[in-house]
């Protein structure tokens, strides 16, 4: 007789995204939390007030595409400079490996967009919709005509956050005057209005729906965060040892006596988490190291007497082998912090030391090859050129001009030429030279190109000129 399988029990497969499982982050006060607020203020301040900055009759920081110039404060740049930007771009990803090498997510947990605009976001739902328990038993609850204006005022202000959003980081890119004029009047053209609702959108989507599931599932740093790790990365943790067995008791109990640790599985830490993990599970990719369970279980330590720091900021070989602070401090100083931090730091002072004996002018000498060359009425040689000046300085300067390279060599109808800052400044020049002074061909020839007022801001450019 032949004998069927015990047939397997199925196995649930959780779903990557779960739209059902919303997290309803419980509000929490606590020193990080008033310092993640901070953050917030700073980030915010800075976002939406330097583009209103003037800055010698324009606008501080313009990234200006259409222009083609991108401008910080005194500091012009141009295509030519796309070195600086690649430089800064390099700059960001080397803080980011040290920081993240010494103290973990701790860009996440403060200063990540992601997180500030959900940060500011839910402050706005708590207001309207009321605290976790308010939200939670109002979303459970069956559409009324309160609970649609309740909802609906809650997404008005969350778009018109999102609207104001979208219209300043444009505001980056076109000179938010101009824009805001054009917005007023409805005569945006297509792709600034086109920006300004993607990015609105983006806001909206991002900070009121995705939330979390932007942190977990979709963020690429919370993926690659644990190759920067190691044992001695400040990380949130739980101390175990301390905590477990963990359980419900009296206030005035003797824990150890119940054989209990201090954990007294109250859940607030899982509650306050923005991303709804449970923190005495581990460190989990989830975690963007907010400090939000910190603040909840010292209350909570508070209320039952014990010592706090049941989790705290510590690493994880401090929590295994009972290092003190100062021994977290010395092992931070460890060979890939030292290597991070060098190359950081020269990479940074090469820069900056770039930017400060930049010269801000270019020069290019464009030759006219519709007539190599040609003999003027007094018999000498004519050659010309299209001169280009740019400058890339924030200042109108005024330009001398001298050729050198062959003898006898002249300008004709040589005049200072002035450009104002940010500018280009193009002139005709028309070369002259005797007969025989040069063989016939290509003779290289110099420009020169100097401000009269301040004689180190001056460039040469090769060009050639030609003899029959």
């Amino acid at each position: 007789m032949l004998h069927q399988p015990t047939p397997r029990k199925a196995i649930p497969i959780k779903p990557v995204f779960d739209p059902e499982a919303k997290v309803y982050p419980r509000t929490i006060k606590g020193v990080f939390t008033r310092w993640r607020w901070i953050f917030v203020w700073l980030t915010q301040i800075v976002f939406y007030g330097l583009c209103w900055l003037p800055w010698h009759g324009r606008q501080a920081i313009l990234l200006d595409i259409d222009q083609r110039k991108f401008y910080f404060f005194d500091l012009v740049l141009w295509p030519q400079d796309t070195i600086y930007l690649v430089l800064l771009m390099v700059l960001g990803a080397l803080a980011l490996f040290l920081f993240t090498a010494v103290a973990g997510r701790l860009w996440c947990g403060y200063t990540c967009p992601q997180t500030v605009y959900t940060e500011i976001f839910l402050w706005f739902e708590k207001v309207i919709e009321g605290e976790r328990p308010q939200r939670i038993k109002l979303d459970a609850a069956p559409w009324t005509p309160q609970k649609l204006a309740i909802k609906a005022a809650k997404h008005a202000t969350w778009m018109i956050l999102s609207l104001w959003t979208g219209f300043t980081f444009v505001g980056y890119f076109t000179p938010i005057h101009d824009l805001a004029r054009d917005l007023f009047s409805f005569s945006t053209g297509g792709w600034s209005s086109f920006w300004v609702g993607f990015y609105a959108l983006a806001t909206y989507g991002n900070a009121g729906f995705l939330r979390e599931q932007m942190c977990r599932q979709i963020c690429p740093y919370a993926r690659f965060q644990f190759v920067m790790f190691d044992p001695d990365t400040l990380i949130i943790a739980y101390d175990a040892e301390r905590g477990e067995s963990r359980g419900a008791r009296a206030k005035t109990a003797d824990p150890r006596a119940q054989g209990l640790g201090d954990c007294v599985d109250c859940s607030i830490c899982v509650q306050v988490c923005p991303t709804g993990i449970d923190i005495r599970e581990g460190l989990q990719n989830e975690c963007i190291g907010c400090a939000a369970c910190i603040d909840a279980c010292d209350q909570v330590m508070d209320k039952m007497a014990y010592p706090r720091g049941l989790i705290r900021y510590s690493t994880e070989n401090a929590v295994s082998k009972r290092y003190g602070p100062m021994d977290i401090v010395r092992r931070a100083f460890r060979p890939r912090v030292i290597i991070y931090g060098a190359v950081l730091f020269l990479l940074a002072g090469a820069t900056a030391w770039s930017l400060a004996t930049r010269i801000p002018l270019k020069v290019n000498v464009l030759k006219d090859h519709g007539t190599l060359s040609r003999e003027a009425d007094d018999g000498s040689i004519e050659n010309i050129y299209e001169l280009k000046i740019m400058n890339t300085g924030d200042q109108t300067r005024t330009f001398n001009l001298n050729v050198s390279g062959i003898e006898s060599i002249r300008l004709e109808n040589n005049r200072p030429i002035t450009v104002r800052g940010g500018e280009i400044g193009s002139q005709t020049i028309v070369l002259s030279a005797d007969p025989g002074v040069a063989k016939s061909g290509a003779s290289p020839i110099r420009f020169n190109v100097e401000d009269v007022d301040d004689a180190t801001v001056a460039v040469t450019e090769k060009s050639k000129f030609w003899m029959p």
